[in-house]
């Protein structure tokens, strides 16, 4: 026959049962605290709760979270923190949203992508110029914010620029101080700019001093991202090559991962990005080994 229990006060105030022959049967259920909290659930359990949570909704907060699993908030942002880290999830000020797709192929054009955040963009840009020194050697990549940089540079500086953009080499070809030297390969058509093992083979000639790199990704897990692949390897080279490296990111990009990592953050100089920016996200990426610079717009 089933023994009868009762319910008492366990010792160390653990939930508790005793027997009719006077036994303590503690419940070692890993949903029971101590101090007499109220339910609190594994990590791993607390995890795949998130994760749905976060799939079902698309965004949630860490109140929300804290409430429903009955943890603190500090607790659901470790949660948080370490989920992103893992890739399931991207963090945002105050909760998180569900982590976009990596992709191989860019979801615009480079003309639309000329015109997302472009006041963002502008701002940034205008922050990079002045990190552009007189008689210098510079990179300058392909990217939309960069392009903006070339814009922006006027006809009486004077400087070697290596690109791989026809877009920027077209900008500043007419400057008469301006030395440009455009890496030759295979023409992307969408981003108007040359790839492949011709383009890699010229940057491994040359010798920089600042590389000016546009990314479409910023996360402490995979470092600098960008859609393409070939671009990837020619901007990873382009960093090796300069004594050191900024990249412009607008506010978009950041707890982004795409399918080409360029680099680890801790390889990263500086990081120009605009005010909105997740400042959690700001925190992990200096925590990395990055500079951030947050400029107004």
């Amino acid at each position: 026959m089933r023994t009868a229990v009762r319910r008492c006060d366990a010792p160390n105030n653990l939930t508790g049962q005793v027997n009719m022959n006077g036994q303590n049967e503690v419940n070692t259920d890993a949903r029971f605290v101590l101090n007499g909290d109220i339910a609190s659930m594994y990590a791993a359990e607390r995890h795949r709760e998130i994760v749905a949570a976060v799939r079902q909704h698309d965004r949630v907060t860490v109140q929300e979270l804290a409430g429903r699993l009955s943890v603190t908030p500090e607790t659901i942002r470790r949660d948080l923190s370490e989920l992103e880290q893992r890739g399931l999830l991207r963090r945002t000020h105050g909760g998180a949203v569900r982590v976009e797709r990596t992709s191989y192929v860019s979801p615009v054009t480079d003309a639309e992508r000329q015109n997302l955040n472009a006041a963002e963009k502008t701002a940034i840009a205008r922050e990079a110029l002045a990190h552009v020194e007189d008689d210098s050697t510079i990179a300058i990549d392909a990217g939309t914010s960069t392009i903006k940089l070339a814009e922006l540079i006027g006809p009486e500086r004077r400087l070697t620029v290596v690109t791989y953009s026809l877009v920027v080499a077209t900008v500043l070809a007419g400057h008469p101080h301006v030395s440009v030297h455009l890496l030759g390969g295979r023409v992307v058509a969408n981003s108007r700019s040359a790839v492949g093992p011709w383009t890699e083979e010229l940057v491994d000639r040359v010798t920089l001093d600042t590389a000016f790199l546009s990314v479409d990704g910023v996360n402490v897990r995979h470092g600098i991202t960008t859609h393409n692949i070939d671009e990837a390897s020619i901007k990873a080279k382009l960093m090796k090559a300069a004594r050191s490296t900024v990249v412009l990111a607008d506010s978009t990009k950041f707890g982004r991962e795409e399918f080409g990592r360029i680099a680890a953050l801790s390889e990263v100089d500086t990081i120009l990005t605009n005010e909105g920016v997740d400042l959690d996200h700001v925190h992990d990426v200096r925590e990395s080994g990055a500079n951030v610079t947050i400029v107004p717009v």
